[in-house]
């Protein structure tokens, strides 16, 4: 699988809200508006370990909506593995936990949400991120997301794939 030693190499992709697309690597949606993985006012990325689980991600809800298909180049670490059993235990996680639709109606609410509080413990913890799968509709149990919260300097180096300038042409 895609983690060895706690590092993730390869590629990775995020299909973006075109209103992002000249800042790739800002996580400002997320910052702005929280997530699963992320309290508002925390940056974070959302990316996939395929570009078709990029796509179910961004388009959640309703039509498919204008979305910017991005690819990155990535040498990151440490990421929290969610497969392992053992090191969820150690954070009071279970899998139905991670993958609780009501966490974004919780959010609205201004209730605790869990999975922001397991997101908080791993940043504090030293992770850059965390391997998890895939929720969206029509996902898999073989499609997978790596939230960043961690994806620069040193150790995290994470590069938009753009040999050609066209986000900067947007």
């Amino acid at each position: 699988m895609p983690l060895k030693d706690g590092r993730y190499t390869g590629p990775l992709y995020r299909a973006l809200n075109p209103v992002y697309a000249r800042e790739p690597l800002s996580g400002r949606g997320a910052e702005l508006y929280g997530g699963r993985f992320n309290a508002k006012g925390t940056p974070a990325l959302y990316t996939a370990l395929d570009p078709t689980t990029a796509l179910r991600e961004a388009n959640q809800v309703g039509s498919l909506q204008p979305t910017i298909l991005v690819s990155y180049t990535a040498d990151l670490g440490p990421i929290f593995d969610t497969r392992d059993a053992q090191s969820l235990t150690r954070y009071d996680v279970t899998d139905t936990l991670l993958a609780d639709p009501a966490w974004r109606m919780k959010m609205l609410d201004g209730d605790k949400v869990p999975t922001q509080d397991l997101a908080r413990a791993l940043i504090r913890d030293g992770f850059a991120g965390l391997l998890i799968r895939s929720f969206a509709k029509g996902a898999t149990a073989a499609d997978f997301n790596i939230v960043l919260w961690s994806w620069t300097g040193e150790g995290c180096p994470l590069a938009v794939v753009d040999d050609e300038g066209r986000l900067s042409r947007m």
